[in-house]
Parts: structure tokens; C-alpha cells; sequence
């Protein structure tokens, strides 16, 4: 699914692409290119699949004629987010890797963990180095192997805690403590450590085949997605990222759910007054969105003019748990344009160079039946 534009001059313009991401489960794989003709900054965030990194670089050699990279970003180890980046690495010149390296503070984790005040506790067969090595490992894989080929490729290595800058683009979320002290010491992927008693309390609702019926009434006035969906701490540890281009705010949201998001919001609540175009958090899963953080991101229901946001999600084209109906239809209410990838390249742009064939994406409409919330 494609965009036409016109040609354009020396005018400040910037596009967003998501490239799909397999046929069954999502994954994300985007394009970010902004500037001026002739003084670019291209910016890649995840890279899907070792399938969808080719494509990634393909697509960059093919329409933007250069084999470099300004920023190359993961925003968390997922192999449906981290792995295709391998290629990216491997078969273009990059700038900068924005990643989050959590191995390389294992000793300060750990010393967390044995202050009685933090109510942790651990094996204590546990190391240093043996913790190291887990954290580098597993579930860390993908993102352990980034950092090598980065070293080798002598590429610059930062890490993407809130604050930092990334070309024109704000880190909002995760901050370095909560990642750190809490998100990777809470995570089921983090074997070893005793999680707090917060954490073990906390029951997540996953995506399931089983409740694909269509049975619950919605339209414009009528919503059924709630609050308090609870995501993964892998999940909440994605990078979300904010720019500002001429009064057009852009959010890339990664899989966020409601905790990072809301902490995001809280650091730069002015992304509500001009947000033109979003990245529906993880997918369109109904436990990463909530009509609280909408209304305070994107506006309460008619507040907006109908299609005055550009709202991306990346879904598997063959993925019949994403994106959730009732979720699409909540940013539709909200006066945003929801376009799917499904197999398809979706793009975003405002003054960027004509492409010869690419036509007009199709938005979804609202669904009048939606599937049940639990």
C-alpha cells in the first residue's frame, strides 16, 4: 500500500515508512528520512525479521541512492524487532546504534538487588559475570549481537535512556533507572532474581486465537477498550521516541504499553498539541493501549477533526490477533486515520521526492463489531 507525492524543492520534508514484517506474527521495521534534498538524516528503527532487514536495506539503497545511515535504533531485544537489524549492520554504513546493553551493568544490578531497603532477592550462586553472561544471553541474544557487530564495524554505541537525542528525534521513555532497577529485574526473561511482590501480583492477559468473535457492539459514541492493561516488562522497556518536525509532532511508540507510555507523556506533555502522526503501540494489542492514555496523547473523542492524525500500526499479514478492533477503533474516534501494513509498505511523508507507481494507502474504517475485551 503506497503514497504519491509531488516533486519538491529545497524544502524541509520528512517520510515514515514501515516495511512489513513477516506473514504471521507482527513485527516492526521502520523507515525514518528527514531534511532537506541533498542533506538527509535517515534513522532506521528495528529491524523485524532477517527477511524484513534485507528488505530494509534494499529499500534504502533503492529510493534514498545511498548505502549510509544516520541511526540505527532498537528499542528492545524482541527477535521480531532486533534480529533484522543483523543485516542493516552488516550490509550498510551506520552512523550511530542506539541500544540497550543491560550485561554491561550487571555488577550494578546486582549490588541493587542485595540492598535490603530494594526488597529483592536472588540465587546467591548468582556472580557477577555469571550474571553477566545471562543478561548477554537468551532472551538478550539479538540485541547482544548488534553490539558485537557495531564493535567490529567500529560503529558508535549509545544507549537510548529518556532524554537523549537522536538526530532530530527525543528519547521519552525508558529512563536508565527504571530500566535498569526495575523492567530488567522484573522481567521473566531475567532468570535468578526474586521479583518484588508488586511484580508477582501483576497477571498478564495475553493475545489468544481463542477469542476471535466478533460479538461486541461499538460505533463513534460506544468504546469497550479499558483501562489498566497490563503488557510484559520486555514490552514496557521500548524505546518511545518524539520529534518535532516544522509544528509536526512524531511518535514512534515501540511495543509500549500504558506504564511507558504514561511515563512519556508525563516527560513531554506537550505531545497532545501537535501530534500529527502516531505509531499505535505494540501492534494494536488491546493491553498496550487504553482510552486514558489516548485521551491525554491524542485527545478525548471529538476532540479532533476526523483524519486530522496519521495513525501507523504494523500488523503480520496474516496475524488475525493484530490490530484489535476495538483498538483501531478508539484512535478512529479520537480523529486519527489508521493505516495497516498487512504485507504492505505503508508511508507517511510531507515534502518529499515523487515516487514513480506509488499510489494512495486505503485507512481502515470503523468496525461496528468488535472482539471482547477479556
Amino acid at each position: 500500500m503506497f503514497i504519491k507525492r509531488k516533486n519538491v524543492n529545497n524544502n524541509f520534508g520528512y517520510e515514515i515508512e514501515f516495511i512489513p514484517v513477516g506473514s504471521g506474527r507482527s513485527g516492526d521495521a521502520i523507515l525514518v528520512r528527514y531534511g532537506v534534498q541533498g542533506n538527509y538524516k535517515i534513522m532506521i528503527v528495528d529491524g523485524g525479521t532477517k527477511e524484513s532487514g534485507e528488505n530494509l536495506v534494499d529499500h534504502v539503497k533503492k529510493y534514498y541512492k545511498t548505502n549510509y545511515v544516520d541511526y540505527v535504533v532498537n528499542t528492545h531485544p524482541d527477535q521480531d524487532h532486533a534480529s533484522g537489524l543483523t543485516k542493516v549492520l552488516n550490509n550498510l554504513e551506520v552512523g550511530e546504534l542506539w541500544i540497550h546493553c543491560p550485561w554491561n551493568y550487571a555488577k550494578e544490578i546486582i549490588e541493587f538487588i542485595d540492598d535490603e531497603k530494594n526488597n529483592y532477592t536472588r540465587d546467591q550462586r548468582i556472580t557477577f559475570k555469571s550474571f553477566e553472561r545471562r543478561l548477554a544471553g537468551s532472551y538478550y541474544k539479538y540485541a547482544k549481537e548488534l553490539e558485537n557487530i557495531a564493535k567490529e564495524k567500529n560503529i558508535t554505541i549509545k544507549e537510548p535512556y529518556k532524554g537523549c537525542k537522536i538526530g532530530d528525534f527525543e528519547v521519552l521513555s525508558p529512563s536508565r533507572d527504571w530500566h535498569l532497577f526495575d523492567l530488567i529485574i522484573n522481567s521473566d526473561k531475567t532468570e535468578g532474581l526474586g521479583k518484588t511482590e508488586d511484580s508477582r501480583q501483576k497477571t498478564l492477559l495475553f493475545e489468544s486465537l481463542k477469542d476471535k468473535i466478533f460479538n461486541v457492539v461499538e460505533n463513534l459514541n460506544i468504546e469497550t477498550l479499558k483501562d489498566g492493561g497490563v503488557t510484559s516488562r520486555e514490552n514496557e522497556s521500548s524505546v518511545i521516541l518524539y520529534a518535532n518536525f516544522n509544528g509536526k509532532g512524531i511518535l514512534l511508540t515501540g511495543d509500549a504499553g500504558n506504564e511507558a507510555l504514561e511515563k512519556a507523556y508525563n516527560f513531554n506533555p506537550d505531545i497532545y498539541k501537535n501530534l500529527s502522526f502516531i505509531q499505535i503501540p505494540h501492534h494494536g494489542s488491546r493491553k498496550n493501549n487504553s482510552p486514558k492514555i489516548l485521551n491525554q496523547i491524542i485527545g478525548k473523542i471529538g476532540e479532533r477533526p476526523e483524519n486530522s492524525i496519521t495513525a501507523f500500526v504494523s500488523a503480520g499479514e496474516n496475524d488475525e490477533n493484530h490490530p484489535r478492533r476495538m483498538v483501531v477503533n478508539a484512535f478512529i474516534r479520537r480523529g486519527c486515520k489508521v493505516i495497516q501494513t498487512k504485507g504492505k509498505t505503508i508511508q507517511h511523508f510531507k515534502n518529499m521526492p515523487e515516487r514513480e507507481g506509488w499510489v494512495s494507502a486505503t485507512p481502515l474504517s470503523i468496525f461496528d463489531k468488535v472482539e471482547s475485551y477479556e
